[in-house]
């Protein structure tokens, strides 16, 4: 369902006075779209971010580490091959002879695990890390996701605000102008006068504050998606929110043993109990293959003094080889295995009752996220209609004071109520967008997909 309608029938244009006219054209400009030669759509800078975001970057960098480490426990099922070699000299004086030796020898050394099951334990607790790590790369991309999104949107807010503070100091103006040819020419006081102006250093305040709120708004997006001078696209206007709620509370809330927080827990208590296995393990035997085949040579030369005086010269080579299977199986080491068996136990308990925490917590959490797109969209409804009443309240103070029954400060409280509802009306459609991203974070569903859908509302 899209979240945005864009009404096609031609809009009816109710009269205005000279003043409002151009006002409400700003408006309409600043809040309806931005249009710059440079703007870049929301997907196409969460791709952006994608490649340059570092804690997104870290995270997948993490996740290809623990694919490795991975492999590394793998390698305790495999043989293992050695080759070592040996050189030495050896000199002997004795009563009985005066030699020297020397000797060369290499051999060839090889085992082969055959029953471990602490081995097997390790195994299946690094497979767990590697699903473990996916699911922090799935964390780091919907908080991305979300991030951008809310960057995005800021720098629309942040420009809407500017364009209201701008159009309010432009209208205030006009009424502090026509306040001082009244005094001048006797059709009203001085009161008129100093109220205009007072509004008019007040607008003059909000719009240098606004203006320093786009800017950081502006350098927090470049910061995000790595590129500088970003202008985002605008809501396309005219523009209708559509319900984005489907469903109640509860089917938001029954898929979150998918949610990233609920994954890693789960999984951190699989590889505690995987961790109670391997201190189980201490108590069963382990079996070997283990073979060895080496080569040498052996040279002595020197003299013997017994019987007889006698020389020696003697060299040659020697080979050997071995094949076998050795068993080991634990007896008595101090009560070791028993007391890692109860810690892992405990341990195992405390994973089970976190993986219990993040359920309760993602559940909550969706919860409020749900009632709280549920409430921004009644927000916007309720402003929708707060803006047309503003505009006919502003029409109708205008011919007062034109007729003579309202005052100059009437006009200018009537438009800034237009104005500051305009504003608040498009920061909360950007509110309900931001929020329903972060409710499917909440539930553990938001995926590229949902940036497309909302990059469709975005003007072309």
């Amino acid at each position: 369902m899209s979240l945005l309608r864009t009404n096609s029938a031609p809009i009816r244009r109710a009269s205005r006075t000279h003043r409002l006219a151009p006002l409400a054209l700003g408006i309409a400009l600043g809040l309806g779209f931005t249009a710059s030669a440079r703007a870049q759509s929301l997907f196409e800078l969460y791709e952006a971010a994608r490649a340059f975001d570092a804690p997104y970057l870290a995270s997948r960098a993490s996740a290809d580490s623990a694919v490795y480490r991975a492999e590394v426990a793998h390698g305790l099922r495999r043989p293992a091959v050695s080759l070592t070699g040996t050189a030495g000299r050896q000199s002997a004086d004795t009563v009985t002879s005066d030699t020297s030796s020397k000797a060369v020898s290499a051999s060839l050394i090889g085992s082969q695990s055959l029953f471990n099951r602490a081995n097997d334990a390790t195994i299946a607790q690094a497979d767990k890390g590697v699903e473990g790590a996916k699911a922090q790369v799935l964390a780091a991309e919907q908080d991305l996701i979300v991030r951008v999104a809310q960057d995005y949107f800021d720098v629309l807010a942040a420009q809407d605000a500017l364009t209201t503070a701008q159009a309010n100091k432009r209208a205030i103006s006009e009424q502090l102008a026509s306040a001082k040819r009244n005094f001048e020419v006797g059709t009203a006081t001085i009161t008129d006068t100093r109220e205009a102006q007072a509004r008019f250093d007040l607008a003059t305040a909000q719009e240098l504050k606004a203006d320093n709120d786009l800017r950081a708004a502006r350098i927090a997006l470049d910061t995000l998606v790595g590129r500088t001078g970003v202008e985002p696209h605008g809501l396309a206007a005219p523009i209708t929110l559509d319900p984005v709620l489907t469903g109640n509370v509860e089917e938001w809330v029954s898929p979150i043993e998918g949610a990233p927080p609920v994954l890693a827990k789960r999984i951190a208590y699989d590889v505690a109990k995987l961790e109670t296995d391997k201190a189980r393990a201490g108590h069963l035997p382990t079996v070997d293959l283990n073979g060895s085949y080496g080569r040498g040579h052996l040279s002595t030369d020197g003299t013997a003094f017994s019987p007889v005086t006698m020389p020696i010269d003697q060299s040659g080579r020697n080979n050997s080889s071995s094949i076998g299977v050795t068993l080991k199986l634990p007896l008595y080491v101090g009560g070791q295995v028993q007391n890692r068996v109860k810690e892992t136990l405990k341990l195992e308990e405390q994973a089970r009752q976190d993986l219990e925490a993040a359920r309760r917590d993602t559940a909550q959490r969706t919860r409020v996220a749900y009632f709280g797109v549920q409430s921004l969209q009644a927000q916007v409804k309720a402003l929708e209609a707060a803006e047309a009443s503003s505009k006919l309240a502003l029409e109708s103070t205008q011919l007062g004071y034109k007729v003579g029954v309202r005052v100059n400060l009437d006009v200018l409280n009537a438009q800034t109520q237009l104005f500051t509802t305009q504003r608040d009306l498009a920061k909360a459609r950007y509110d309900v967008l931001v929020n329903s991203l972060k409710l499917r974070q909440a539930a553990g569903t938001l995926s590229a997909e949902d940036v497309l859908k909302v990059n469709q509302l975005l003007a072309k």
